[in-house]
């Protein structure tokens, strides 16, 4: 196995504190970098159809879903974890774009449901479907026993984290 820019930093810590145990910067580091890379790779592929960070999230939000594709502003708040007024930036922003439509809410005349379009739907199958090709490709390089024991272990992490 060749020595990475992370095992560096942490013989450098090492090194320069040998009082301390660095590790575990050797697993967030390449966490952190991996994300990164990845997300830059991401923003590429979904830009290509027009779509930012965001806007992707949230019409990936109204597809999983299901049909008839439809939430309230609210329950994409929740699932994507931003403010009513990031929110309500992304869905301005979306519907000028055509790829979703705001409309009352049948059972709450106060509140609003947020829908796909057609063009909606279509726009985000394809960024979903473009988007799996650079993280296949990433992951080709782990034996398919080593992807599903990295997915297990991140899973276990990330339970603890939250």
């Amino acid at each position: 196995m060749t020595e990475d820019p992370v095992d560096r930093i942490v013989l450098q810590w090492r090194r320069e504190r040998p009082d301390l145990d660095p590790s575990p910067m050797g697993i967030f580091g390449r966490i952190y970098r991996i994300a990164r890379l990845m997300g830059d790779r991401m923003e590429e592929v979904h830009g290509a159809h027009g779509l930012g960070r965001g806007e992707f999230d949230v019409l990936a939000t109204l597809r999983r879903a299901g049909e008839p594709y439809t939430l309230s502003p609210k329950a994409i708040t929740a699932t994507l974890m931003l403010t009513s007024g990031g929110m309500t930036g992304r869905l301005d922003r979306l519907e000028r774009a055509a790829l979703i439509v705001r409309a009352p809410d049948p059972d709450d005349r106060r509140a609003l449901r947020v829908s796909l379009t057609a063009q909606g739907l279509q726009v985000i199958d394809e960024a979903v479907a473009a988007g799996l090709g650079p993280q296949h490709e990433a992951l080709a390089a782990l034996p398919e026993e080593d992807r599903e024991r990295l997915g297990a272990l991140l899973r276990t992490l990330l339970g603890e984290l939250e």
